[in-house]
């Protein structure tokens, strides 16, 4: 993705937060038969290789995994993002030369994606996957809540992904290429808005 100096999000860490944040991705692969993308849900193992592992599952009907992926996989999250009108800006009572833009935050992780059925593999992915979805309900659902054989029946019909990560690309999008008087606006028209907004709002740099 195209990311200007002033947006470039270069702390490891704060890529690593917005991928948890995030519960959909969208990964993406280059094959003979054109561009293949799937919306997953995916969690991040910090501790495997050099800039972490994701991992997640599709469906075994989905014919992206049996595509030979030219190049490197791309994962693409997306964090915090509202539109920002040019009625916030200080500079358009001052000169009025303004225009509308759209603030977010979006990482882009890129790797080799490596496709298996193994089922113990399968079960300790979709026990994780459950565990990172389930783990703040008052009472959280379980894998082993379901029976074994059917449990076993699911991961037949499922393949599961992991993505080594080599390479990362953040981009925070949060007006600093405007002045204080601009952002200060944008911080409070965002504050005031939709709870989409809202979330954005604190993001806005101040100083």
């Amino acid at each position: 993705m195209y990311v200007p100096p002033a947006f470039r999000e270069t702390d490891e860490a704060a890529m690593h937060d917005t991928m948890r944040a995030a519960p959909l991705a969208s990964v993406v692969t280059g094959t003979a038969a054109g561009l293949l993308c799937t919306p997953l849900p995916l969690f991040l193992d910090p501790g495997e290789g050099e800039r972490g592992v994701l991992y997640g599952h599709l469906a075994r009907a989905n014919p992206q995994w049996r595509e030979p992926a030219h190049g490197e996989a791309l994962a693409i999250f997306s964090g915090p993002d509202a539109y920002v009108t040019p009625s916030w800006y200080a500079t358009k009572r001052e000169t009025g030369k303004v225009v509308p833009t759209w603030n977010y935050v979006a990482v882009h992780a890129y790797g080799p994606a490596e496709f298996f059925d193994d089922p113990a593999r399968l079960l300790a992915v979709v026990t994780r996957l459950t565990e990172r979805h389930e783990g703040a309900r008052p009472a959280p659902w379980a894998v082993a809540d379901a029976p074994a054989d059917f449990v076993a029946a699911q991961l037949r019909g499922i393949v599961g992904l992991r993505l080594t990560i080599t390479r990362l690309e953040g981009k925070r999008k949060m007006s600093q290429n405007r002045s204080a008087e601009d952002r200060a606006g944008v911080a409070a028209g965002l504050a005031a808005g939709e709870d989409a907004a809202r979330r954005v709002a604190p993001l806005i740099p101040r100083a």
